[in-house]
């Protein structure tokens, strides 16, 4: 059997350009790898492929990303043994972390070692880049500028350690009507990309913290007003600012201290008692060119 770390992500910054005619949108969004992750296990078994997982309500039939990740994989090589998939949940779903890509990405990972594929880092982001666009980031992690439709990756200074406190309140949101229903003259502010890049290279995490922007607030939060009601509370309790990360509905908060993350968590959950609360922190170097580590075999 063969492990892999499968790391969740925020975005910095998020921006949408334009409608693409392929139906997709044209992006510029800062990306960050965070140490929350899945533990995604491998193990051959004599044909077919199976998912199982520890989050009720998580099918593993052949919606799931991890299971489409070794479909793709045997296809495009012509696999013939098959492949038991277990994943051990600890990033919320349907939450705009990428639960659901950096597991994808730890099967395309792990799959390479385990069947010895030799495949390179542009190779697997472009198998990536089929299954989902925030596949190939989550194939690299670290700190990433990505545009495109989110699969085109820069690697940018990386942001400077902090904790993250994430909160996920008891909603789930669907990327797609998100994109479906963004409106550019409904955005009071776009994020300032080249701003941000600056403060990033400047290693100046107040200057970051001051750049948080997300366009797509502009659809989620008119849904779901709680979510802007916890990035009150979070910069109430000590964040130094805070945002809804990807398509929502996760809010995090941005800290350098440890303390004080513990204390905006503890004080979250005494008011959001259906909430998920997580303290997470920044991870800057994930494995070199794989953002999906092994970490067993």
């Amino acid at each position: 059997m063969l492990t892999v770390a499968a790391n969740a992500k925020i975005n910095l910054t998020l921006d949408v350009l334009a409608k693409r005619p392929d139906g997709y949108h044209e992006v510029a969004m800062i990306m960050q790898a965070i140490d929350l992750a899945d533990q995604v296990s491998l193990c051959e078994q004599p044909a077919g492929i199976t998912v199982t997982t520890d989050l009720p309500g998580l099918a593993g039939d052949v919606n799931n990303l991890a299971y489409k990740a070794a479909a793709l994989v045997k296809e495009t090589f012509a696999i013939p043994c098959g492949i038991h998939i277990e994943l051990q949940k600890n990033i919320p779903m349907a939450a705009g972390l990428a639960g659901g890509s950096t597991d994808a990405a730890a099967v395309l990972t792990g799959l390479n070692t385990l069947w010895k594929l030799g495949l390179s880092a542009a190779e697997l982001s472009g198998l990536g880049a089929a299954l989902g666009s925030d596949v190939p980031f989550c194939l690299r992690g670290g700190t990433m500028l990505a545009t495109g439709r989110g699969e085109v990756l820069t690697p940018v200074a990386a942001l400077p350690e902090c904790y993250v406190v994430l909160a996920k309140p008891k909603v789930s949101v669907s990327t797609a009507w998100v994109y479906q229903n963004y409106r550019a003259q409904a955005v009071a502010s776009h994020p300032d990309t080249d701003g941000m890049l600056q403060c990033l290279q400047a290693q100046d995490l107040a200057g970051i913290a001051a750049k948080l922007c997300n366009v797509l607030e502009s659809v989620t939060i008119p849904a779901h007003p709680e979510i802007g009601q916890i990035k009150t509370w979070m910069c109430e309790y000590g964040a130094m600012a805070s945002l809804m990360s990807g398509s929502g509905p996760t809010v995090f908060g941005l800290t350098g201290d440890r303390e004080k993350a513990g204390f905006i968590a503890n004080q979250l959950k005494k008011k959001l008692s259906h909430a998920q609360i997580i303290v997470a922190k920044t991870v800057t170097e994930m494995r070199g060119e794989n953002g999906a580590k092994i970490i067993a075999d």
